[in-house]
């Protein structure tokens, strides 16, 4: 079972999409190009591969899960991408702390 929030991971790419919930993953997938490689994260730091069934998404498990220590990097090399806060003060307590920190950039 996912838990919300997560964020999306588009493979070769730094930047991650913050999903508050499943709705509004549906509602930017719409608009998003995306493939097999790219993986949803959640809050716990389990990893999905999401597919398309019957005109809706599936989540199925990929079977890793990430650490803190990961889930930061990667927040730290979106936020590196554009160049706006200082690395050195990225920490977070847990994942799903780590995650909501992306919801204030919307």
């Amino acid at each position: 079972m996912i838990s919300w929030p997560c964020i999306f991971k588009l493979d070769g790419d730094s930047e991650l999409m913050y999903l508050g919930s499943e709705r509004q993953l549906e509602t930017e997938f719409d608009d998003l190009i995306w493939d097999g490689s790219d993986r949803l994260i959640d809050s716990k730091g389990h990893c999905y591969v999401v597919r398309t069934k019957d005109d809706s998404y599936v989540f199925e498990p990929e079977g890793a899960q990430l650490k803190l220590v990961d889930v930061t990097q990667l927040i730290q090399e979106h936020e590196f991408s554009k160049a706006q806060v200082c690395l050195t003060k990225i920490h977070f307590s847990s994942i799903e702390e780590a995650i909501k920190s992306l919801s204030l950039e919307m």
